[in-house]
């Protein structure tokens, strides 16, 4: 045993998280053993309880027909509610500002019919560049949609020339020159490209003090970094569930509303009949009222085959807790660091902040000149079992994740990216 599998045998041994690896289907590599997979900023792995989850469902279905509404372990006329505490706990907010609806760009564009009111001097929307597409075209179709011209209505902030990362201070600079005209400041928790994680707080505080609303796309953030979204004062922020909760391809989204606006019926909202009220959501009356909390954005009755997977899920986080997972994401991520720059720093470049403040547990890789494509790279290390993304131009994203990854699958990563960079 040589010493770096020693010291992962030893990190391992010393992880007071490590049975939770237990807890998930790991697939299979191309020799029959566990894959080393880092990618669950992209999808997490399938829960070992979520298969029967989902089947006692069916299995409710097919026994009670529509009757399963009130019938069964998990009646489906309360469903969505199980997950408002967990959630909470997760996002850093009270019960009632949670609600599980919809997907990811739908609940942003529902938030900014309410969040994004344009006048003639505040109409501008702040959002970094490279944003991810989806929140691009979203904010895009949103101006002009109110007639503007994207051009003037958004402002783009970048990293400075020959930086990775975006300045918090240049997006504070930006908030305080322009924040007269801003309407909604939109930027991620967790910078999908570069892994960068923002200070959600002191940005928040910041653009509320100059009238601006404030949204967060918490896609890469939320279980991944610790969140308190009701003390920071965020208007809004959206999140999926497929990432870092472990809910399965297209599962359903999240959203938080801060509970100033939850009791504001006033607020300008798209309405569906499962945000109403539910003491007379089936007196099937014309006028919407809607239900206190981030309840009342809800449109349609909820998904709940699609919802199913978040119960183990969540039901992990609650075991583990944030905090532990927040410490070992530290060690974790800090022992692949350690190792790139130790053993690759002549080929590979880290794009993500070394402060584990600024980041989650998503380290972003770039190859040097001389070496092969990055996009080589990361043919050979899928070929190899090594399962973790590609990003364009020119990033290969890895997360170990504390809930399931461990100290041994990043010794095989290290080693088999000295392979696939030789």
């Amino acid at each position: 045993m040589n010493g770096l599998t020693e010291a992962a045998v030893r990190l391992d041994r010393e992880d007071e998280l490590a049975s939770f690896r237990r807890r998930f289907r790991i697939p299979p590599g191309p020799d029959g053993k566990s894959s080393v997979y880092l990618c669950g900023n992209s999808l997490g792995l399938q829960p070992a309880d979520t298969e029967a989850t989902v089947l006692g469902l069916l299995e409710d279905w097919g026994r009670y027909g529509v009757e399963g509404h009130f019938r069964g372990e998990r009646p489906w006329m309360p469903y969505h509610e199980q997950f408002a505490e967990p959630l909470a706990a997760l996002a850093g907010a009270l019960p009632a500002e949670v609600v599980c609806m919809n997907t990811l760009t739908v609940n942003l564009h529902l938030m900014m019919v309410s969040f994004y009111q344009p006048s003639n001097d505040r109409f501008r929307i702040l959002i970094e560049k490279p944003a991810f597409p989806s929140d691009r075209y979203a904010v895009d179709s949103q101006a002009r949609f109110h007639g503007l011209d994207p051009d003037d209505a958004l402002i783009e902030v970048s990293p400075r020339e020959g930086e990775t990362v975006i300045r918090d201070a240049d997006i504070l600079e930006i908030i305080e020159t322009r924040g007269d005209s801003i309407a909604l400041v939109m930027l991620p928790g967790v910078q999908y490209y570069s892994g960068q994680r923002f200070d959600m707080e002191a940005i928040t505080v910041a653009a509320r003090k100059k009238g601006c609303r404030v949204g967060w796309d918490m896609a890469h953030a939320i279980g991944n970094v610790p969140l308190s979204l009701h003390d920071w004062g965020a208007d809004f922020a959206v999140w999926c569930s497929y990432k870092y909760l472990n809910s399965g391809p297209g599962a359903v989204a999240g959203c938080f509303i801060h509970e100033r606006h939850g009791s504001d019926p006033a607020l300008p909202r798209f309405a569906g009949w499962w945000g109403h009220d539910k003491g007379s959501r089936f007196h099937m009356g014309p006028v919407f009222r809607p239900s206190p909390g981030a309840e009342g954005w809800q449109l349609s009755n909820p998904p709940i085959l699609s919802m199913a997977p978040l119960i183990p899920s969540l039901h992990l986080f609650m075991d583990a807790r944030m905090d532990r997972l927040t410490e070992k994401s530290r060690r974790l991520t800090g022992w692949l660091e350690e190792l790139l720059k130790g053993r690759l720093s002549d080929r590979v470049e880290i794009l993500t902040p070394a402060a584990h403040s600024q980041r989650g547990c998503q380290l972003s890789l770039r190859m040097l000149s001389g070496r092969p494509s990055g996009r080589e790279v990361f043919e050979r290390l899928t070929s190899a079992g090594v399962i973790v993304d590609w990003r364009e131009p020119d990033v290969i994203r890895v997360a170990p994740v504390p809930l399931y990854n461990s100290f041994d699958d990043v010794r095989r990563f290290v080693g088999h990216l000295e392979e696939a960079t030789s």
